[in-house]
């Protein structure tokens, strides 16, 4: 089936300081760092959350390119586990002049709407903020970021402002998209 093209709103939200963090409340969800760079998990991961979103940029990638990713100094995978089953993970990439992106975040659809988001996130950044006391060579954090857009999930903005981090930018572009996301296991449909 054909593209088509589509308007697609992008919202970049920061937090400057440690304080701005408004954490939620905590979940039954044990949150986890994979301390063991495995590509496959993070692969997994990826398509697992962001399969009905349109998540589709990391899918072209190689093993060597997913291992050389994760494999840089600060790179983290934080994973929830509800009842042992992952239910979804935020990764952090560290940037220049202490700064962390949170580049990936998101919930497999089965644990959407119980608040494992909103505690997912709060530990997300809170480990943002202190990635330094992990990784002795970087600077301090100064600033944790991330984006987010219109094709993601409906709930991702307002999680994001909840925890305290404010919009710095809107950008307004066209993107061509599948009539349908991918799903979980691209390419099975």
């Amino acid at each position: 089936m054909p593209s088509r093209r589509i308007e697609v709103t992008t919202w970049y939200l920061e937090q400057c300081d440690p304080g701005d963090l408004r954490p939620a409340r905590p979940t039954s969800a044990d949150i986890v760092r994979a301390e063991v760079v495995l590509p496959e998990l993070s692969r997994f991961l990826y398509t697992a959350v962001g399969g009905d979103w349109y998540w589709v940029d990391r899918l072209p990638w190689t093993y060597e390119q997913w291992r050389n990713w994760l494999e840089r100094p600060g790179v983290e995978t934080w994973i929830a586990y509800v009842h042992g089953a992952p239910a979804g993970f935020a990764e952090l990439d560290p940037q220049p002049e202490g700064q962390v992106e949170i580049a990936c975040f998101g919930l497999l659809r089965p644990f959407h709407g119980r608040g494992i988001g909103g505690h997912l996130l709060s530990v997300a950044a809170a480990r943002a903020w202190d990635l330094a006391d992990r990784w002795p060579d970087r600077k301090p954090t100064t600033r944790v970021w991330l984006h987010t857009c219109s094709l993601d999930g409906p709930a991702a903005l307002s999680n994001y402002q909840s925890r305290g981090f404010r919009l710095y930018d809107t950008k307004i572009t066209s993107k061509a998209v599948d009539h349908r996301p991918p799903g979980p296991w691209p390419g099975a449909r």
